[in-house]
């Protein structure tokens, strides 16, 4: 039978193998073609901009943004809307077309630069998804890349979003260095004639730039807000209306609070957005009042639970239930038809005042929980504690640390991250960072000498701090080798800013990472025993077998 549509990006991909007829996140197989044709032009976009560099011609920022924000637009749970991914890919094609004019050289370049019929997409979508590369291979490496580039522009995206927000940003020249970069390599996935060994390379510099825009994320959240401080954020309610925020993005927060402060509403983070509360600068709102619900995918029951409206600003969108479909809004990358979209005005402003007046109009949340949780252990606030952490761990009553960042999701068999916690030596302490935490962010695992047994980092962008860390560590006990440290990891992937967390993770020297519930389908068995041989990644077993080989 023919595929009505392939995609295997994410961990949830059916059968781990692919989606052939509907995407697992609710997208259709429109939808999937509309997304692979938005990849396919801004490969051809990007090989426009490479040949632009290299005969020492300006590429207009507004290209890198692009080229961005349509990377970001396919990201797994990010934007379901059709019109609008016709309009970047429109938009995409009228900006190569305008810069291919520039370019005085005569080699020749890919259907993918030269291709312009907006008017016939959808059938030449047919023909540029993911299988039109037949070598098995290559097929593999062409998106193990493409992936790590996806999650590498939202990362991006957001550090650009603060570096408009502030004149005076030194994150400028490292985004346009990285931006050169992703454009460099997304064109290289056009290229013929580079062999499984090129591609392999080109992955492991993906992770080193990967590494970059993680730091120049960090700096423009921690330039803007603080660098994060252990903080206890409430998990229960008041009785105010609330508007509940979900996503990365801590600017489109900020206008948010701005825009409510002293209204009487109440605002409340979702899944990605808890570590906003662990920022100094978010601390004086008093109306920024805690967490409310679980991960990503919960969203279903919690969402209409709350009551209020609801702001996505990044992906980890579920396609809502008509119940609350009217109280959804979204931005940026993300979208949903019929759902409101909010844009940014020229100034790079957003106006919430529409979800603001119907807030006003609903009850306060559904309790959910009651409680808090405690995080805001990036790597600063982790390196002021150095000195008693050195100490616990040459004393013996820190034997371990357990990598266990990444993402959460729906299948029953992540139940084993939380098993897994509950397993562990009690002299063991986890690092994390993402929404994987809230597999046991609530339990109650104690401390060791004060020192929590489960460190929250942030977001997934701040597996940084993870990787900070540990270099820092590395440093303190005098160690040659990073895999010398006495830290596992055991890290649960989703989507594809997990793929460029593990792909900056083998730039740093990291080896024998496991990775679960299941290994990436698009991993082909060449590429993954290179991966096995060269990095050791592995699989997960069960709890009591990974008991015995991570604690021997």
């Amino acid at each position: 039978m023919e595929n009505k549509m392939f995609c295997y990006q994410c961990q949830e991909t059916a059968g781990c193998a692919g989606c052939t007829k509907s995407g697992v996140c609710g997208k259709g197989p429109r939808t999937a073609a509309l997304q692979d044709m938005l990849v396919w032009v801004t490969k051809g976009l990007s090989e426009v901009a490479v040949r632009m560099r290299e005969e020492n011609q300006n590429v207009p920022d507004e290209v890198n943004s692009q080229v961005v924000e349509n990377l970001f637009i396919t990201i797994t749970n990010a934007n379901f809307d059709d019109e609008a991914i016709i309009r970047k890919i429109k938009e995409t094609l009228e900006m190569k077309r305008e810069l291919a004019k520039s370019l005085s050289g005569t080699e020749p370049m890919s259907p993918a630069a030269l291709w312009d019929d907006a008017e016939h997409m959808e059938e030449k979508a047919k023909s540029v998804g993911v299988l039109s590369t037949e070598d098995e291979d290559i097929r593999s490496l062409r998106e193990l890349i493409t992936y790590g580039l996806k999650g590498m522009a939202a990362y991006l995206k957001h550090a650009a979003a603060l570096e408009a927000k502030a004149e005076n940003r030194n994150t400028a020249d490292g985004k346009r260095d990285t931006a050169a970069f992703l454009e460099k390599a997304l064109a290289a996935t056009l290229n013929p004639a580079l062999t499984a060994e090129e591609l392999t390379a080109l992955a492991l510099e993906t992770g080193e730039y990967g590494v970059t825009a993680m730091a120049l994320l960090d700096e423009a959240n921690t330039s803007s807000y603080g660098h994060p401080e252990i903080t206890e954020v409430s998990i229960g309610v008041r009785k105010n209306p609330g508007i509940l925020v979900s996503g990365h993005d801590l600017y489109d927060l900020e206008q948010l609070l701005e825009q409510t402060d002293g209204t009487g509403i109440d605002v409340y983070t979702h899944s990605e957005m808890l570590p906003a509360h662990y920022y100094p600068a978010f601390k004086k709102y008093s109306h920024f009042v805690g967490n409310y619900g679980n991960a990503w995918w919960k969203q279903k029951e919690e969402f209409e639970a709350f009551g209020g409206p609801i702001l996505l600003t990044t992906n980890c969108l579920v396609p809502p239930r008509d119940s609350y479909k009217e109280r959804l809004y979204t931005t940026g990358a993300v979208g949903y038809p019929g759902c409101r979209h909010i844009e940014a005005g020229e100034d790079g402003k957003k106006d919430f005042s529409q979800m603001i007046n119907q807030a006003k109009q609903c009850p306060s949340p559904v309790e959910l929980e009651t409680g808090s949780i405690v995080g805001g252990f990036a790597h600063n606030q982790v390196l002021a504690l150095a000195e008693p952490i050195v100490e616990a761990v040459k004393s013996g009553a820190i034997k371990k640390f357990v990598v266990m960042a990444g993402c959460d999701g729906r299948a029953p068999s992540r139940n084993y991250y939380t098993d897994f916690a509950k397993a562990l030596p009690k002299d063991a302490v986890i690092l994390t960072a993402g929404c994987a935490k809230y597999k046991y962010n609530k339990l109650n695992l104690g401390d060791i000498g004060g020192i929590p047994r489960v460190l929250d980092a942030g977001q997934c962008n701040d597996s940084y701090s993870l990787a900070v860390i540990a270099l820092k560590l590395k440093e303190v006990f005098g160690l040659e080798d990073i895999n010398d440290l006495p830290i596992i990891y055991n890290i649960a992937w989703y989507e594809q800013k997990a793929v460029i967390v593990l792909l900056a993770l083998l730039s740093l020297g990291v080896k024998n990472i496991h990775l679960g519930p299941t290994l990436p389908a698009f991993l082909s068995p060449n590429v993954a025993k290179v991966l096995v041989q060269q990095f050791g990644i592995a699989g997960i077993g069960t709890v009591e077998d990974d008991m015995k080989l991570f604690f021997k």
